[in-house]
């Protein structure tokens, strides 16, 4: 600590000051005693001993006044190093802060990297689905551009029929654009067996009322939008009627084929009145999903049919195949005959054989030398009657 603050602490100081007060005091008290001494002479010796008196007060008020200056150099000393001591605890506090802040602000400039890294990958994802989405609009703008055809529209009607016909039933088993005796051309004519016969599908449905049905943005236009619908509709499902049941050609019904399932979930949903009058003329509306599943079940039906027609080519192979087991049956009887005879005459042969081995060895036991000749003519005689 410099002087400055030194001198600065011990004013600043109350005993300090009040020793200072109280030596300005005694400087005036002297001066007033020398003043007065002046004025009378007589009174000089009280004075005197007054003045040795307040010597004395002062000479220890002096003696005070430096152990009181110690006092404060200690307290100054005492207070200057526990400053110093603060002013270390706190570079050490602040430098840790620091170093903590520093780690903070690195690991945060990471995580941020690392962010703004996760980031840009996410917006280039976004970007490849922007770019997906532009295209898929291009797409949705173009299937709008042939759907507000009649023509393309008609057309991507028997592109989606043929493509569901194509999954669910073979080839020669229904006929494209196929034309009827009455001269009517037939989007799809499947050669169901009698019953229920032949039966037609038409793929040309009017969706010029759904389309306004789907854009009318007031009461009024709603109103009018489904009512040309309920025209329409009503009149398509009157000319399949016409057209398309021929008694004695087609079956006793017609499908009427509707290439969008919001369509079909429209009728069902706020026009059944114009489902009941197809039933009743028996034109049956299906969507692609439930077209699938009628040609599967009509699937079943050809293939029926068809067992059908080959049953009595089954029951012909049927019967070969019963003649042939039979045969194979008495074969193996003939085999097993053939067996045991086999076996029987194995048996025969052991024995014979196991006869032979019999002489032979009595044979081998014989003793040629001792014999008499006329006891070998007996044994010849003997050998040949047993043979």
């Amino acid at each position: 600590m410099t002087d400055d603050t030194a001198l600065t602490l011990t004013l600043q100081n109350p005993l300090v000051l009040g020793a200072l007060i109280l030596g300005g005091l005694v400087l005036l008290m002297l001066f007033a005693v020398m003043r007065s001494a002046g004025k009378s002479a007589q009174m000089m010796e009280p004075m005197a001993r007054q003045m040795w008196a307040l010597d004395q007060r002062v000479q220890s008020l002096s003696d005070g006044q430096q152990q009181l200056a110690g006092g404060l150099n200690h307290v100054s000393e005492a207070q200057a190093s526990s400053q110093k001591h603060m002013l270390q605890l706190m570079e050490q506090r602040l430098a840790t802060v620091t170093e903590q802040m520093n780690v903070n602000l690195h690991g945060s400039a990471q995580r941020t990297a690392k962010s703004l890294g996760e980031l840009q990958q996410r917006l280039v994802a976004i970007d490849k689905a922007q770019e997906n989405i532009t295209k898929l609009s291009g797409d949705v703008l173009s299937l709008q551009d042939i759907l507000s055809n009649k023509q393309t529209r008609g057309a991507f009607g028997e592109i989606q029929l043929n493509d569901i016909l194509g999954k669910a039933l073979p080839s020669d088993s229904y006929a494209l654009q196929h034309t009827l005796s009455n001269g009517r051309r037939a989007d799809c004519l499947i050669h169901l067996p009698n019953p229920p016969g032949p039966i037609v599908i038409d793929s040309k449905f009017p969706l010029e009322a759904y389309e306004a049905l789907r854009k009318a943005d007031t009461q009024a236009l709603l109103n009018e939008a489904a009512r040309m619908l309920r025209q329409s509709v009503r009149n398509h499902i009157k000319a399949i009627s016409e057209k398309y049941i021929l008694e004695g050609e087609t079956a006793d019904g017609a499908i009427m084929f509707l290439p969008s399932e919001a369509v079909y979930a429209e009728l069902h949903a706020n026009f059944p009145e114009l489902v009941r009058e197809g039933f009743e003329k028996r034109v049956w509306i299906v969507s692609p999903t439930t077209c699938m599943a009628t040609l599967n079940t009509m699937r079943a039906i050809l293939k029926d049919a068809r067992m059908r027609e080959q049953a009595g080519a089954i029951r012909k192979e049927l019967g070969l195949l019963y003649s042939d087991v039979d045969r194979l049956g008495s074969r193996v009887e003939n085999l097993d005959r053939h067996f045991n005879q086999a076996a029987k005459d194995i048996s025969e042969i052991k024995i014979s054989a196991e006869k032979a081995g019999k002489r032979a060895r009595r044979l081998d036991n014989f003793d040629f030398e001792e014999l008499a000749p006329e006891t070998a003519d007996q044994l010849a005689i003997n050998t040949q009657k047993t043979v």
